[in-house]
Protein backbone atom coordinates (compact mmCIF):
# COMPACT_ATOMS: atom_id res chain seq x y z
CA UNK A 1 0.00 0.00 0.00
CA UNK A 2 2.67 2.38 0.79
CA UNK A 3 4.36 2.40 -2.56
CA UNK A 4 0.93 2.71 -4.19
CA UNK A 5 0.37 5.51 -1.98
CA UNK A 6 3.62 6.53 -2.92
CA UNK A 7 2.68 6.27 -6.99
CA UNK A 8 -0.71 8.38 -6.30
CA UNK A 9 1.51 11.68 -4.76
CA UNK A 10 3.98 11.53 -7.23
CA UNK A 11 1.00 11.69 -10.02
CA UNK A 12 -0.89 14.67 -8.21
CA UNK A 13 2.92 16.27 -8.02
CA UNK A 14 3.49 15.61 -11.64
CA UNK A 15 0.02 17.27 -12.35
CA UNK A 16 0.50 20.41 -10.72
CA UNK A 17 3.58 21.17 -12.31
CA UNK A 18 2.11 20.89 -15.42
CA UNK A 19 -0.43 23.43 -14.34
CA UNK A 20 2.52 25.58 -15.17
CA UNK A 21 2.05 25.61 -18.82
CA UNK A 22 -1.67 24.83 -20.05
CA UNK A 23 -1.09 21.18 -22.28
CA UNK A 24 -0.98 21.65 -25.55
CA UNK A 25 -3.41 19.56 -27.97
CA UNK A 26 -0.41 19.04 -30.25
CA UNK A 27 -1.56 15.51 -30.31
CA UNK A 28 -5.34 15.80 -29.72
CA UNK A 29 -7.53 17.93 -32.00
CA UNK A 30 -9.07 20.99 -29.68
CA UNK A 31 -13.05 21.61 -30.44
CA UNK A 32 -14.21 24.80 -31.01
CA UNK A 33 -16.60 26.72 -28.69
CA UNK A 34 -19.38 27.90 -30.45
CA UNK A 35 -20.88 31.53 -30.50
CA UNK A 36 -16.88 33.00 -30.74
CA UNK A 37 -15.54 34.69 -32.82
CA UNK A 38 -11.81 34.05 -33.21
CA UNK A 39 -10.37 36.48 -34.84
CA UNK A 40 -9.26 39.96 -32.62
CA UNK A 41 -8.01 42.73 -34.13
CA UNK A 42 -5.29 43.71 -32.18
CA UNK A 43 -2.07 45.77 -31.16
CA UNK A 44 1.39 44.49 -30.75
CA UNK A 45 1.84 46.78 -27.83
CA UNK A 46 -1.31 46.14 -25.89
CA UNK A 47 -2.05 43.42 -23.29
CA UNK A 48 -2.08 39.59 -24.62
CA UNK A 49 -5.33 38.75 -23.19
CA UNK A 50 -6.01 35.54 -20.79
CA UNK A 51 -5.48 31.77 -22.41
CA UNK A 52 -4.61 33.72 -25.72
CA UNK A 53 -1.46 34.45 -28.00
CA UNK A 54 -0.92 37.41 -30.03
CA UNK A 55 0.51 36.55 -33.67
CA UNK A 56 1.79 39.11 -35.35
CA UNK A 57 3.35 39.29 -39.03
CA UNK A 58 6.51 41.13 -39.68
CA UNK A 59 7.77 40.26 -42.94
CA UNK A 60 8.34 37.26 -45.54
CA UNK A 61 8.85 34.70 -42.93
CA UNK A 62 9.24 36.89 -39.42
CA UNK A 63 6.46 36.60 -36.94
CA UNK A 64 5.88 38.00 -33.32
CA UNK A 65 4.13 35.58 -30.96
CA UNK A 66 3.18 37.35 -27.55
CA UNK A 67 1.99 35.77 -24.44
CA UNK A 68 -0.27 36.75 -21.72
CA UNK A 69 2.53 36.95 -19.50
CA UNK A 70 5.19 38.99 -21.26
CA UNK A 71 7.29 36.58 -22.99
CA UNK A 72 7.64 37.18 -26.79
CA UNK A 73 9.46 34.93 -29.76
CA UNK A 74 10.43 36.09 -32.86
CA UNK A 75 10.48 33.28 -36.18
CA UNK A 76 13.19 33.52 -38.92
CA UNK A 77 14.72 36.23 -37.03
CA UNK A 78 17.00 39.04 -39.61
CA UNK A 79 17.90 41.27 -36.75
CA UNK A 80 15.49 43.84 -37.79
CA UNK A 81 11.20 43.83 -36.65
CA UNK A 82 10.81 47.54 -37.46
CA UNK A 83 11.64 50.70 -35.24
CA UNK A 84 11.01 49.36 -31.68
CA UNK A 85 12.20 49.05 -28.65
CA UNK A 86 11.47 45.52 -28.20
CA UNK A 87 14.30 42.72 -27.38
CA UNK A 88 12.23 39.24 -27.77
CA UNK A 89 12.63 36.37 -25.20
CA UNK A 90 13.36 34.05 -28.00
CA UNK A 91 14.51 34.56 -31.21
CA UNK A 92 14.29 31.21 -34.16
CA UNK A 93 16.90 31.42 -37.31
CA UNK A 94 17.09 29.19 -40.60
CA UNK A 95 19.77 29.72 -42.51
CA UNK A 96 18.28 28.65 -46.11
CA UNK A 97 18.22 32.32 -47.40
CA UNK A 98 20.21 35.53 -45.69
CA UNK A 99 16.14 36.42 -45.09
CA UNK A 100 15.55 33.82 -42.98
CA UNK A 101 18.43 34.98 -40.40
CA UNK A 102 21.10 36.80 -39.01
CA UNK A 103 24.86 36.22 -37.96
CA UNK A 104 25.07 38.75 -35.38
CA UNK A 105 21.67 38.49 -33.04
CA UNK A 106 21.45 41.24 -30.18
CA UNK A 107 23.32 39.77 -27.39
CA UNK A 108 20.70 41.13 -24.89
CA UNK A 109 18.05 38.56 -26.37
CA UNK A 110 18.15 35.54 -24.14
CA UNK A 111 17.60 32.45 -26.17
CA UNK A 112 18.69 32.74 -29.90
CA UNK A 113 17.83 29.02 -31.30
CA UNK A 114 19.57 28.55 -34.55
CA UNK A 115 17.59 25.61 -36.70
CA UNK A 116 20.79 23.93 -37.86
CA UNK A 117 23.81 22.69 -36.46
CA UNK A 118 27.30 20.83 -37.35
CA UNK A 119 26.45 20.01 -41.05
CA UNK A 120 24.53 17.43 -41.47
CA UNK A 121 23.66 16.81 -38.05
CA UNK A 122 21.44 19.44 -37.42
CA UNK A 123 20.45 20.24 -33.48
CA UNK A 124 17.88 20.01 -31.19
CA UNK A 125 15.96 22.15 -29.04
CA UNK A 126 13.33 21.81 -25.92
CA UNK A 127 13.44 25.20 -24.46
CA UNK A 128 11.18 25.32 -21.66
CA UNK A 129 10.57 28.56 -20.40
CA UNK A 130 7.14 27.68 -18.35
CA UNK A 131 4.27 29.75 -19.92
CA UNK A 132 6.46 28.66 -23.65
CA UNK A 133 7.74 25.43 -24.44
CA UNK A 134 9.78 25.91 -28.13
CA UNK A 135 10.65 22.68 -30.30
CA UNK A 136 12.09 21.97 -33.42
CA UNK A 137 11.78 19.09 -35.96
CA UNK A 138 15.13 19.32 -38.43
CA UNK A 139 14.20 19.25 -42.43
CA UNK A 140 17.00 19.08 -44.70
CA UNK A 141 17.52 21.78 -47.27
CA UNK A 142 18.92 22.42 -50.96
CA UNK A 143 22.55 23.62 -50.47
CA UNK A 144 23.46 26.53 -53.21
CA UNK A 145 25.13 23.76 -55.44
CA UNK A 146 22.06 21.90 -56.09
CA UNK A 147 23.06 19.17 -53.18
CA UNK A 148 21.40 18.41 -49.82
CA UNK A 149 22.29 19.60 -46.04
CA UNK A 150 20.32 16.86 -44.28
CA UNK A 151 18.79 18.48 -41.30
CA UNK A 152 19.84 22.44 -42.12
CA UNK A 153 16.85 23.96 -41.65
CA UNK A 154 14.22 23.11 -38.85
CA UNK A 155 10.26 23.52 -38.21
CA UNK A 156 9.56 25.45 -34.72
CA UNK A 157 6.83 24.85 -32.67
CA UNK A 158 5.42 26.79 -30.24
CA UNK A 159 3.30 24.61 -27.41
CA UNK A 160 1.28 27.70 -25.21
CA UNK A 161 -1.96 28.13 -23.82
CA UNK A 162 -2.43 24.54 -24.94
CA UNK A 163 -2.31 25.75 -28.74
CA UNK A 164 0.59 24.13 -30.57
CA UNK A 165 1.57 26.80 -33.30
CA UNK A 166 3.94 25.86 -36.12
CA UNK A 167 6.34 27.76 -38.54
CA UNK A 168 7.22 25.34 -41.62
CA UNK A 169 10.44 27.71 -41.72
CA UNK A 170 12.37 27.21 -45.44
CA UNK A 171 11.03 23.92 -46.13
CA UNK A 172 12.06 22.23 -48.99
CA UNK A 173 10.42 18.90 -48.60
CA UNK A 174 7.69 16.46 -47.63
CA UNK A 175 8.28 15.61 -44.15
CA UNK A 176 8.50 12.52 -43.30
CA UNK A 177 5.87 10.07 -41.27
CA UNK A 178 8.33 10.33 -38.41
CA UNK A 179 8.47 14.11 -38.63
CA UNK A 180 4.71 14.53 -38.81
CA UNK A 181 4.72 12.40 -36.02
CA UNK A 182 7.35 14.35 -34.33
CA UNK A 183 5.00 17.95 -34.92
CA UNK A 184 2.19 16.36 -33.93
CA UNK A 185 -1.60 18.11 -34.69
CA UNK A 186 -0.66 21.61 -35.22
CA UNK A 187 -3.77 24.40 -34.19
CA UNK A 188 -1.84 26.93 -35.71
CA UNK A 189 0.47 26.99 -38.63
CA UNK A 190 2.70 29.11 -41.04
CA UNK A 191 3.17 28.32 -44.16
CA UNK A 192 5.69 29.14 -46.96
CA UNK A 193 3.32 29.62 -50.10
CA UNK A 194 6.07 31.46 -53.32
CA UNK A 195 5.60 27.80 -54.82
CA UNK A 196 9.27 28.18 -55.86
CA UNK A 197 12.12 28.86 -53.90
CA UNK A 198 10.15 26.84 -50.91
CA UNK A 199 8.06 24.06 -51.77
CA UNK A 200 5.96 23.94 -55.20
CA UNK A 201 2.38 24.77 -54.18
CA UNK A 202 0.91 21.20 -54.45
CA UNK A 203 3.33 19.37 -52.06
CA UNK A 204 2.82 22.50 -49.70
CA UNK A 205 -0.81 21.96 -49.99
CA UNK A 206 -0.46 18.29 -49.31
CA UNK A 207 1.74 19.14 -45.87
CA UNK A 208 -0.85 21.62 -44.96
CA UNK A 209 -3.86 19.40 -45.43
CA UNK A 210 -2.47 16.15 -43.66
CA UNK A 211 -1.28 18.84 -40.81
CA UNK A 212 -4.83 19.15 -40.20
CA UNK A 213 -4.63 22.50 -38.36
CA UNK A 214 -7.42 24.98 -37.87
CA UNK A 215 -5.70 28.09 -38.88
CA UNK A 216 -3.16 28.25 -41.61
CA UNK A 217 -1.19 32.45 -42.20
CA UNK A 218 0.48 32.24 -45.38
CA UNK A 219 3.74 34.23 -45.10
CA UNK A 220 6.86 34.19 -47.78
CA UNK A 221 4.77 35.27 -50.58
CA UNK A 222 5.77 37.88 -53.02
CA UNK A 223 3.17 39.70 -54.10
CA UNK A 224 -0.82 39.23 -54.79
CA UNK A 225 -0.48 37.09 -57.56
CA UNK A 226 1.62 33.91 -55.74
CA UNK A 227 -0.76 34.64 -52.82
CA UNK A 228 -3.54 33.76 -55.21
CA UNK A 229 -2.70 31.07 -56.66
CA UNK A 230 -2.60 29.55 -53.27
CA UNK A 231 -5.78 30.88 -52.17
CA UNK A 232 -7.44 29.28 -55.42
CA UNK A 233 -5.51 25.90 -54.65
CA UNK A 234 -6.52 25.75 -50.70
CA UNK A 235 -10.12 27.12 -51.00
CA UNK A 236 -12.07 23.33 -51.28
CA UNK A 237 -10.80 22.56 -48.12
CA UNK A 238 -10.11 25.47 -45.63
CA UNK A 239 -12.63 28.58 -45.67
CA UNK A 240 -9.97 31.98 -46.42
CA UNK A 241 -10.29 34.98 -44.83
CA UNK A 242 -8.47 38.73 -45.63
CA UNK A 243 -9.30 41.44 -43.24
CA UNK A 244 -6.03 43.85 -44.22
CA UNK A 245 -4.67 43.22 -40.88
CA UNK A 246 -0.91 42.10 -39.47
CA UNK A 247 -2.03 40.87 -36.23
CA UNK A 248 -4.67 38.24 -34.65
CA UNK A 249 -5.13 37.14 -31.49
CA UNK A 250 -5.78 33.11 -31.12
CA UNK A 251 -6.91 30.76 -28.32
CA UNK A 252 -8.39 27.25 -27.87
CA UNK A 253 -11.56 28.21 -27.09
CA UNK A 254 -11.91 30.66 -30.22
CA UNK A 255 -10.26 28.09 -32.64
CA UNK A 256 -12.74 28.23 -36.23
CA UNK A 257 -15.03 25.34 -36.40
CA UNK A 258 -13.80 24.78 -40.16
CA UNK A 259 -10.04 25.18 -41.04
CA UNK A 260 -9.18 28.55 -41.94
CA UNK A 261 -6.55 30.33 -43.75
CA UNK A 262 -6.04 33.95 -42.66
CA UNK A 263 -4.44 36.07 -44.59
CA UNK A 264 -2.22 38.58 -42.68
CA UNK A 265 -0.47 41.40 -43.91
CA UNK A 266 3.34 42.14 -43.02
CA UNK A 267 4.11 44.94 -41.30
CA UNK A 268 7.23 45.92 -39.64
CA UNK A 269 6.47 46.89 -35.77
CA UNK A 270 6.41 50.77 -34.81
CA UNK A 271 6.56 52.45 -31.72
CA UNK A 272 2.85 54.32 -31.17
CA UNK A 273 4.38 57.63 -31.06
CA UNK A 274 5.59 57.28 -34.72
Amino acid sequence: MRWIFAGVLSLVAAATSAQERRPSHCIAIADASPGFEFLHKASWQKAVPQFSVRISYIAHASFLLQTHGGLSAVTDFTGFIGNVDLIPDVVTMNHAHETHWTAFPDPAIKHPLNGWGPFGEGIEHHLDLGEMLIRNVSTDIRSQFSGVEPKGNSIFVFEVEGLCIGHLGHLHHMPSNEQFAALGRLDVVMAAVDGGSTLALPEMIKVINRLKSSIVIPMHWFGDYTLGAFLVGIREEFDVRRDWISEIEVSLATLPDRPTVIVLEPKYLIDPED
